[in-house]
């Protein structure tokens, strides 16, 4: 084929030059929150972050992107999934800063990382950057005028998660936001009154391509809540699985649903009163795991000295 020439095949030649532009390294995905909140709230912004795995693995500029995104959106409240380490307690001044840097209340629930790193630092670490750390325990914040109930499980991945001790106290006549690490727990979140939780643990599987993150998370680790939106906001609760943003092992990140995120949920507004990134999905079958299996991941941590 002949080369095209005159002003046509320079725009050509051009053209093919140009690099396909790079996805975001970190995606803002914005959604409305379940109905029940409708009544009771006017739009109280939520920014929801999760796995931040301040440590080697990930380079730090990722979490201060990650920090100036939810700040950007100007949110009322910013509410952190747990493992918030990698490995060590190395980078426990790292991650300090990191807190301090969020411009909003700031609450927290721990994940397994923490534990296995040594939970009792990590949470130092954390009321030392301004958080509140939700160790299976519920608080009533106000925000702008309105009053907000939110209660944070323990990590239930290790064995640390007590709702009973968590829902106690927790009045009926108020909205509520649910914290926890591993989603799954959001099941009897919802019978408990809790219209909206929000979670981690799985980095969306990382690779997310042909759904293998359906498969890696779902199909062989057990989990029914993947990543993104799950359950129905108009009736029973929803759940959302953030896709994190650093990691623990390997920093890959291939395809759409498994890019790092920050999360913005709009209470009290309406479902379909803004373009989302996705609706409610249909869950994957799960596999509840075996006392032995969360009696095994627990001897991590104590094995580590945690």
């Amino acid at each position: 084929m002949k080369a095209l020439r005159g002003p046509l095949g320079s725009i050509v030649e051009l053209l093919s030059k140009r690099k396909a532009p790079k996805p975001p390294p970190i995606e803002v995905r914005r959604f409305a929150g379940p109905a029940a909140y409708q009544s009771a709230l006017d739009e109280l912004r939520v920014a929801h972050l999760t796995d931040l795995h301040v440590g080697r693995v990930t380079p730090l500029a990722v979490q201060r992107e990650a920090v100036a995104l939810a700040n950007g959106a100007a949110p009322d409240l910013t509410v952190i999934t747990g493992d918030f380490v990698c490995h060590s307690q190395k980078y426990l001044d790292e991650l300090t800063a990191v807190i301090a840097a969020l411009e909003s209340p700031v609450l927290c629930v721990l994940g397994n990382h923490d534990h296995w790193s040594g939970a009792e630092a990590v949470r130092r670490a954390l009321r030392k950057g301004g958080a509140e750390v939700l160790d299976n325990a519920h608080t009533t914040l106000t925000l702008r005028h309105q009053r907000l109930q939110v209660v944070g499980l323990d990590d239930a991945y290790t064995g640390h998660a007590d709702r009973e001790k968590a829902l106690k106290g927790l009045r009926a006549d108020l909205p509520t936001l649910g914290l926890s690490h591993i989603a799954e727990e959001a099941d009897a979140l919802w019978a408990a009154g809790v219209p909206l939780v929000l979670s981690g643990h799985t980095h969306a599987g990382q690779v997310t391509v042909a759904k293998l993150h359906e498969l890696s998370i779902g199909r062989i680790a057990g989990h029914k809540y993947v990543h993104g939106l799950y359950g129905d906001r108009g009736t029973t609760g929803a759940v959302y699985v953030g896709a994190g943003v650093g990691a623990a092992i390997i920093p890959l990140r291939v395809g759409e649903r498994g890019r790092r995120e920050v999360t913005l949920f709009e209470l009290g507004a309406a479902v379909g009163s803004f373009d989302e990134h996705h609706t409610e999905q249909r869950p994957l079958p799960g596999r509840k795991p075996s006392k032995r299996a969360t009696a095994r991941r627990a001897r991590i941590g104590r094995a580590k000295g945690a």
